[in-house]
């Protein structure tokens, strides 16, 4: 199966100062507030969730069509996703504006300061489906990811027109997006993923009960953390799949885009949902031991086994004929 993931495409600047944020603010003064603080280090990291939800798929074998929006600094990211098997033909490069950016600073009490700059991402408004499903010979799913907000309702829109299956996963879009936007976005669509939050940010925000959802999309998958992923189908019992074992949490930036990456996977070649989230949730174990969405690397040796420590030898068995990674 081909899917296009759309969504953020975007880098992340992070730095650390060695005092306190706190020390530095005068209460009585906020108003006319002006800060420097020097920061030990800096670490550029590449991300945006689509971008992320690409990359982990290409590792596994698949070819996902990254669609969304950057500006002309995007070269050596373009380079890297290259590399590692995605298809970034279909990404339209602004002529006037950086690639989306988060600037953040965290002080040794874990405080941070932040910016996001959305940049080029407000662009993505911009990005016809129909042309890149033509070019890649036609698209089984479009995965909807958090994006510019404008970008997102147009590609939902075209999906219906065309008739294309959709996968809305509005993730961080539902905290700015009104009842009426949510609905739409979700409305008709084959799978919804949130978490347990976003679901329940959902339901208040449509006004729309599970049951009402349910009869809106045709599956549901929602992870909820430690306590696994559960996928909920029409006519059939819901599936619970446990987290794979982690041998360190290192970072958990990242770890739903990895879980989508393997779920997306297992969609891409004909794999029951149960399996789908059982990569998932391995390739998501593999991001939370590491610094950085992209920095993992896999062996296929190592994640099949991982998949039958977690999850039996069944797993790993129905799992190995369609996973290639990069390494043996």
């Amino acid at each position: 199966m081909k899917i296009l993931v759309t969504g953020s495409i975007a880098s992340d600047h992070l730095m650390t100062f060695d005092g306190r944020f706190a020390d530095s603010l005068v209460v009585e003064q906020l108003d006319k507030i002006s800060l420097s603080f020097l920061a030990n280090d800096l670490e550029i990291r590449r991300g945006g969730i689509a971008a992320n939800i690409a990359f982990g798929m290409a590792n596994l074998g698949m070819s996902p069509v990254l669609v969304g929006a950057v500006g002309e600094d995007f070269d050596a990211y373009r380079s890297w996703l290259e590399r590692h098997g995605v298809d970034c033909e279909s990404i339209l490069v602004s002529d006037t504006k950086h690639t989306a950016r988060f600037v953040c600073t965290t002080d040794k009490d874990m405080a941070q300061i932040a910016t996001f700059y959305a940049g080029a991402m407000s662009e993505a408004r911009r990005i016809e489906l129909g042309p890149i499903h033509k070019r890649v010979g036609g698209a089984d799913y479009v995965l909807i990811g958090a994006n510019d907000p404008e970008a997102m309702l147009r590609h939902t829109r075209e999906c219906r027109k065309r008739g294309l299956k959709f996968i809305a996963d509005p993730s961080q879009q539902l905290a700015f997006s009104n009842g009426p936007e949510i609905k739409e976005l979700i409305d008709g669509a084959t799978y919804l993923i949130t978490n347990e939050y976003e679901a329940r940010l959902t339901e208040q925000k449509t006004g729309w009960s599970a049951t009402d959802i349910a009869e809106r999309v045709t599956h549901r998958v929602t992870t909820h953390g430690k306590d696994g992923a559960i996928i909920e189908s029409p006519g059939e019992d819901p599936i619970h799949v446990g987290v794979a074992k982690v041998a360190r949490l290192a970072d958990p930036t990242g770890v739903g885009d990895a879980f989508r990456a393997g779920f997306l996977a297992g969609l891409s070649v004909g794999l029951p949902h149960r399996r789908c989230a059982e990569m998932g949730s391995v390739l998501a174990a593999h991001v939370i031991e590491t610094v950085g969405t992209q920095e993992y690397e896999l062996s296929k040796r190592t994640f099949l086994a991982r998949l039958a420590d977690a999850y039996g030898e069944d797993s790993a068995t129905e799992i190995a004929p369609h996973l290639k990674c990069p390494r043996p």
